[in-house]
């Protein structure tokens, strides 16, 4: 199913500011736009910008109870203690366990790591969990990427001995647990500088000020950035203040010299001779990651990350391959199945929300699977299945609803829910699914606009192809690492025609791929990718003229890298005014 997008081009009233900066910096204006955008006015604020340095990262004792953390891990070292380093089973987690486990086990060895099943124990720290490291003598946990709301598990935890040591990036409740330390930037007690880092970047600020306090050089923690680039990367988090600058040097680790587990990835994923971006690891590495939690165990992600030898990260990683392999496969089939209850169902239809149910479907692709639904109606969706007895789910959000709040508010009828304005996870007793949809639909067709249901494309600006010459892209790479609050540059160009190579291609024939020549250009042939635009064929074979919005990337083929345009839309005739 195909739905119209609406482009909405980007404020354009700070041209004044725009020409004194392109001026300053001897740029195009189009490149001297998208800086101001970005907040850059003057030459130093590009300069920060264009050159992050890690010297610009915050002071981590600014973040509260750090220093009672450090000193926490600094006495279970000296005193012998057993540690336990948990985490949850998405990359963020997995990448989390691994950064921590990896660097403080070359100071001290009686470390362990877990990570929770998925489907017996669930998000987040559990109670076996608590009882392992009971029975193994474990007396402080570090849990990452988890833990903010485990107030009841850590008071059950404390009465067993056992301290425990939260870092978490997500927004905590009325009260946090009762940890020795809870470390959250997003604790409404704390002034940490900048809110929006990783689990696994909390986890890392928290080695920097280890670091700090038994007087180990920051470059020990260097090689550990690859992992820190891929959490970012894959838990969709804002790419500004210090996630661009660890993000920047994550990657630069990445590309150079990653650890044998990624680099059995990179391999599988095909990205070998390849600058290695944000998008790679989203779309490439992150899900294959992901995929061990769930199909099987999010264990066999820190084994991979961990490895120590050639043949385990070869072994591991084609283990977790097979598992991507699978979750592709259960994927497709689940989505199938859910466009085709939406279909029959008049209500779905006609409602402002998509609820769906179904017992046997996999718990481990079900977010996967509500993010597809919104593909095809663009509508906050919310896909169920049953799990050791109880409803549980995914939800996803479309821009302008806060799904967050709206599940907060049938609070009541949820065993237990968390996540943000976006994404959330929930569940429920069966009896009380009926009045459950019917309140969160409810909400959703009230607060659901019309208009919010159009999916937008937001253009950075207009642009001509005379305009993407070699300087202008070089210094549109340099505005990477992209991401969230920093996403590669959409552009809009006007009256363009396929030379007439474009072709159908993909195993469903549903992309198209194109030699694309603008109307004052005709020597200018410019190679495009469209995903999922194959409708568009018999309009450009035509020799017609369309509009198009794409970004500017880098195709790389035996290694050799040249411009391609990723077109996001097509349109056979020019509506935007």
């Amino acid at each position: 199913m195909s739905i119209e997008r609406k482009w909405i081009i980007k404020d354009r009233s700070k041209m004044a500011d725009v020409q004194r900066l392109a001026d300053e910096l001897s740029i195009d204006a189009v490149l001297a736009n998208l800086l101001v955008q970005r907040g850059v006015y003057t030459f130093n604020d590009a300069h920060v910008f264009f050159r992050p340095k890690l010297e610009y990262l915050h002071d981590p004792f600014m973040m509260k109870d750090m220093d009672i953390a450090v000193n926490r891990i600094n006495k279970a070292i000296k005193n012998q203690e057993n540690i336990m380093i948990y985490g949850d089973y998405d990359v963020d987690g997995t990448t989390a366990v691994s950064l921590v486990y990896l660097f403080l086990r070359k100071f001290y060895k009686r470390i362990i790591y877990y990570i929770p099943d998925r489907y017996n124990e669930g998000y987040g720290i559990s109670y076996r969990s608590v009882d392992c490291a009971f029975e193994k003598e474990v007396s402080l946990v570090i849990a990452l990427d988890c833990g903010i709301k485990a107030n009841e598990k850590i008071s059950y935890a404390k009465a067993k001995g056992i301290d425990y040591i939260i870092c978490d990036h997500h927004l905590p409740g009325e009260q946090v647990p009762e940890a020795v330390a809870v470390l959250d930037p997003k604790r409404s007690d704390c002034n940490y500088p900048f809110s929006e880092l990783s689990g696994c970047g909390v986890g890392f600020k928290m080695l920097q000020a280890f670091c700090l306090v038994n007087n180990i050089s920051f470059f020990e923690l260097y090689p550990y950035l690859d992992l820190l680039a891929v959490s970012i990367a894959s838990d969709i988090v804002p790419i500004i203040g210090e996630n661009r600058i660890l993000a920047f040097y994550g990657l630069k680790q990445l590309n150079e010299n990653p650890r044998r587990g990624l680099k059995s990835i990179i391999k599988i994923s095909g990205l070998e001779n390849h600058r290695i971006s944000i998008d790679d690891i989203v779309f490439k590495i992150g899900p294959r990651i992901n995929a061990a939690g769930r199909m099987e165990s999010g264990k066999a992600a820190v084994d991979l990350l961990t490895s120590d030898s050639e043949e385990a990260a070869v072994y591991f990683g084609e283990t977790i391959n097979t598992h991507n392999k699978d979750r592709k496969s259960v994927d497709k089939l689940i989505t199938q199945e859910a466009l085709a209850m939406v279909e029959i169902s008049r209500d779905e239809i006609m409602d402002k929300a998509t609820i769906l149910y179904n017992p046997q479907w996999h718990k481990g692709v079900i977010g996967i699977v509500a993010s597809r639904l919104i593909e095809s109606y663009h509508k906050p969706t919310i896909v169920l299945t049953n799990s050791n007895g109880f409803i549980t789910g995914s939800a996803r959000s479309i821009p302008g609803f806060d799904l967050y709040q709206a599940i907060e508010a049938c609070s009541d009828l949820l065993e237990n829910f968390g996540g943000h304005m976006y994404a959330a996870g929930l569940t429920m007793k069966e009896a009380n699914l009926e009045r459950f949809k019917q309140r969160f639909k409810e909400i959703a067709n009230e607060q659901v606009t019309t208009e919010m249901m159009i999916p937008q494309i937001e253009v950075d600006d207009y642009l001509d192809f005379r305009q993407i010459t070699p300087k202008f892209f070089r210094i549109l790479k340099q505005f990477q690492p992209f991401g969230p609050e920093n996403m590669s540059p959409v552009f809009l160009t006007r009256n363009v025609y396929d030379n007439g190579n474009g072709r159908i291609v993909g195993q469903d024939g549903e992309h198209l791929r194109l030699e694309l020549i603008q109307e004052n250009e005709p020597y200018r042939h410019i190679p495009a990718i469209a995903f999922n635009q194959s409708d568009h064929f018999e309009h450009l074979n035509g020799g017609n003229p369309v509009d198009i919005c794409y970004s500017i990337a880098e195709n790389y083929y035996r290694g050799i890298a040249n411009i391609q345009l990723q077109v996001k839309d097509i349109k056979d005739k020019e509506i935007i005014p």
